[in-house]
């Protein structure tokens, strides 16, 4: 009965590997990215790079396992929602009230921990923000989106 159930098991992984996990597609496209196209502080830049663009710009890092169900499912999944809420790759096609309402969110979220998502951890110890680098993150947003109405 186990041999039957670990084959059963077997044959469902086997399956889910040839499902397409509709993850998006990346482009070296830079000419409306954030960091490109604007002047961002090698440190703040470093920050969003490490922390925020695999699923917020166009640039994904799809490690080994996004490519392995089930994990593949739900990267695909975090990638897609965090691109459609803001996708720094897009940063130049925004109007400025919206890339100041982004601002003002992105430092909320940090702010409350929300973001970087604790699950993106496991995999990705260095996007971890100190305090400070939460600050510093924060404070620069506060900064750029006013600077945006001057």
């Amino acid at each position: 009965m186990k041999n039957k159930i670990l084959l059963g098991l077997v044959v469902v992984f086997a399956i889910m590997q040839l499902i397409p996990p509709g993850a998006p597609e990346n482009s070296e496209d830079l000419s409306k990215d954030l960091i490109a196209n604007n002047t961002v502080p090698d440190d703040v830049a470093a920050m969003l790079k490490t922390s925020c663009y695999d699923c917020h710009s166009n640039q994904t890092d799809y490690r080994w396992y996004s490519h392995i169900a089930p994990v593949s499912f739900l990267v695909a999944r975090d990638v897609r929602e965090g691109r459609e809420h803001l996708n720094f790759s897009e940063w130049e096609s925004m109007s400025k009230m919206d890339r100041a309402e982004a601002l003002d969110e992105m430092g909320e979220e940090i702010e409350e921990g929300e973001m970087p998502m604790k699950i993106y951890f496991i995999t990705h110890s260095d996007a971890t923000l100190t305090d400070a680098q939460r600050a510093r993150l924060i404070e620069w947003g506060e900064e750029f989106a006013e600077a945006l109405f001057e």
